[in-house]
């Protein structure tokens, strides 16, 4: 893969703690193509995410410091990051996790162990919602 392709695919954050899952995450995301950086903690995503800024963020519910839900409020709730889509990953698989979730501006939630297609269709599905929203609006008659 040339410079000017990898530099164009997309940078996602995995936000999570366990080593081995962001192991088993890194691996299907980099097969896929795209680039990645690595947080441990709620804290840290919403400082990488500031700093360096992420096209795409997969992010653990349960983790120390700032938990998933508190950092997807934070981030959806800032001007500056209120554009990147964030899935949230979790072993909380209550309905009630899932609807608190996209209340805090999640655009997917997804529940852990999931397969690597799975999370490849969904990752890209909120990539592609993302850049839709984008897109400037058609004009219309009235213009």
């Amino acid at each position: 893969m040339s410079e000017l392709s990898s530099a164009c695919k997309p940078l996602i954050l995995i936000v999570d703690d366990p080593p081995t899952h962001v192991a088993m995450v890194r691996v299907a995301l980099e097969r896929a193509g795209y680039r990645l950086s690595v947080a441990a903690t709620g804290r840290q995503a919403l400082q990488v995410t500031r700093e360096i800024g992420q096209d795409f963020l997969l992010m653990d519910v349960v983790m120390p410091d700032t938990n998933g839900f508190q950092a997807t409020r934070k981030l959806t709730r800032s001007k500056v990051t209120a554009h990147i889509p964030v899935i949230l990953a979790s072993s909380k698989s209550q309905e009630s996790d899932r609807i608190w979730g996209l209340r805090q501006g999640a655009v997917d939630y997804i529940v852990k162990l999931f397969d690597e297609h799975g999370l490849l269709r969904r990752v890209a599905h909120a990539l592609g919602r993302a850049a839709a929203s984008e897109l400037p609006r058609p004009s219309t008659l009235e213009d």
